[in-house]
């Protein structure tokens, strides 16, 4: 029961703050594979389906709101798709401790990120060179970064965002890009671990996470406007950064 309480309470925060501020998502593996004890295939094949679900809910939102650029969003994702399935792979070979070490990595890097960054409005964004304008560019930031998040869990806005931020995409617009383009990442990269799980065990507690996963995305989402945003997000990464250092330093 405990187990159940967890996954579900862990999927409905994080989808809430995922819906609030594209970012977070990258704290579910953790829950996964800490709190819960799960293996890192079955934690990461589950944050996988999670991703899958909050970035679809997400892009929806986001390009209501006329803040996602699709066809920029699908050359970038284009090179995502090979690099989640390079990162599936490259996970599968690499010892458990050295993939649990890089997720923590990832996490503790994301944090000093989002904790770092200040974000460009769309004008400011919008200036000088933008990735959007150039397919080789946008074909390999999408390969790395799929190949990256596949590979260690981080989901893909919060290492996407910020990138298209610094090479010219508005803050805005890369949110609703991260999103959309963390489903193409997912899907590679929740079909490759999946197949080395007992689907038996893992199903229920997928569905079941993915109901709550959903549901605090789209509360999130719907309530973003009411929450300060940056506040949040320091918030997110403050925690993300402490509990990076207590797995890397003190588990």
């Amino acid at each position: 029961m405990v187990f159940w309480l967890i996954a579900a309470a862990a999927n409905l925060v994080v989808g809430a703050f995922v819906g609030l501020t594209g970012v977070a998502g990258f704290l579910l593996p953790i829950v996964y594979t800490g709190p819960l004890s799960m293996g890192v295939t079955e934690g990461l094949a589950l944050s996988f389906a999670a991703f899958i679900v909050s970035g679809a809910l997400g892009s929806v939102n986001y390009k209501r709101a006329g803040n996602l650029d699709i066809p920029f969003g699908i050359r970038l994702s284009l090179g995502s798709l090979l690099g989640a399935v390079i990162g599936v792979k490259l996970n599968l070979i690499i010892p458990e401790s050295m993939v649990k070490i890089l997720l923590y990595v990832v996490v503790l890097l994301s944090g000093i990120s989002i904790l770092l960054r200040k974000d460009r409005t769309e004008e400011e964004g919008n200036k000088g060179y933008v990735i959007s304008d150039h397919l080789a560019a946008t074909l390999v930031l999408g390969f790395v970064t799929g190949m990256i998040c596949a590979l260690s869990g981080a989901g893909g806005p919060v290492l996407v965002m910020p990138l298209l931020v610094v090479l010219g995409i508005g803050i805005r617009t890369a949110v609703g890009v991260a999103l959309f383009n963390s489903v193409f990442i997912g899907i590679p990269a929740c079909i490759g671990y999946m197949m080395q799980c007992n689907m038996k065990s893992l199903l229920p507690v997928m569905a079941a996470a993915l109901v709550f996963h959903g549901m605090g995305v789209t509360f999130g989402s719907r309530n973003a406007v009411r929450i300060n945003q940056n506040l949040l997000k320091k918030g997110i990464a403050v925690f993300s950064i402490l509990i990076a250092v207590w797995k890397l330093f003190f588990s």
